[in-house]
């Protein structure tokens, strides 16, 4: 089973280790994943997490563009919402500029942090969420070809026009890509909940537009691989981790894996595990080919992302290597 498939880097700083390694670890998870043939390495906009490397996610993107060659590089995303949208055409205008026809720009409405530092991010005192179509479409306008006596311009941006995508875990986001004309993104990686319905409206709403001419749906996952079942199990015990600290409102550094995770582990802990992460894929290479088989099947996106939230460099690279060969 052949699928396109793509990697979405968080920039984890694991526990005992710093935001430079962080970074020069997406660097090198770049570096594997245009070597194993994935089409695009994208970045996430977070804000104000202790776990969490890539807030200045145009720059960080620079960073992984210089360390790679071909593969296309992009934010998954950018949270528009906090920006103007001019300041994310003249930003993305730039890169496209450096590194031509490999650039594109994911975009999503929620604020990605809490609303204290949504409040310190603000770029206006009147920004809202509610003029999200309106605002991706002036980013549209900054990004294509300027028109005679056009008041403002984008410098750079203009005539750059950057493949917008548009992110999103609701019904909501389904309808505004579809309406737009626009490739989308699904968020089951950590909100699965809509996933199927989210589909279903982006299909069969889609409008051609002069990016797309047919819908083009992805959807995130997360993948940890190890030689055995077990071991991948283990590995994964530090998202979950993650998962736990964000619902009791810790802050922390992405966590080493766990051996007596189930001891730390409440029936509250679990029925929530099991439901947000139901569409991770943890295992062997057979394991999670045979798993992997199933959530194409079920879905029939056009693309897969994949995220790999392992703590230890080598065996994330191990995962982002045997992917790959399963995904071809």
């Amino acid at each position: 089973m052949a699928i396109p498939y793509s990697l979405l880097d968080l920039a984890p700083i694991s526990e005992g280790f710093g935001v430079k390694d962080a970074l020069n670890n997406s660097k090198l998870m770049a570096v594997e994943a245009e070597r194993c043939g994935y089409e695009r390495v994208w970045l996430a906009e977070h804000h104000g997490m202790h776990g969490v490397a890539s807030s200045a996610t145009s720059v960080v993107l620079t960073h992984i563009a210089n360390a790679t060659a071909t593969i296309k590089v992009g934010a998954g995303g950018i949270m528009l919402p906090n920006h103007a949208p001019l300041v994310i055409a003249e930003q993305f205008g730039t890169l496209a500029e450096l590194f031509p026809n490999r650039i594109e720009l994911g975009l999503g409405r929620a604020p990605g942090t809490d609303m204290a530092t949504a409040r310190a991010l603000r770029r206006n005192l009147q920004s809202d969420v509610d003029s999200y179509p309106e605002d991706i479409q002036e980013l549209q306008h900054y990004l294509g070809t300027p028109q005679d006596g056009q008041p403002i311009v984008a410098v750079p941006g203009a005539n750059t026009h950057v493949p917008l995508w548009l992110l999103g875990s609701s019904l909501y986001s389904a309808q505004v890509a579809a309406k737009m004309g626009l490739p989308y993104s699904f968020a089951s990686h950590f909100a699965p909940d809509a996933l199927f319905d989210a589909l279903h409206v982006y299909r069969n709403m889609f409008k051609p537009s002069p990016q797309l001419s047919a819908p083009k749906a992805m959807a995130g996952v997360m993948v940890v691989i190890a030689e055995t079942d077990e071991e991948a199990e283990l590995l994964f015990t530090s998202v979950k981790q993650q998962f736990m600290n964000m619902r009791r409102g810790l802050n922390r550094p992405f966590a080493k894996p766990m051996p007596n995770f189930d001891e730390y582990c409440t029936a509250t802990d679990e029925a929530m595990l099991s439901n947000v992460l139901r569409y991770a894929l943890v295992g062997s290479k057979e394991t999670v080919q045979n798993k992997l088989a199933q959530f194409v099947e079920a879905t029939d996106v056009d693309e897969i992302i994949v995220s790999m939230p392992i703590y230890d460099i080598e065996a994330r690279l191990f995962s982002v290597n045997a992917f790959a060969e399963i995904a071809s």
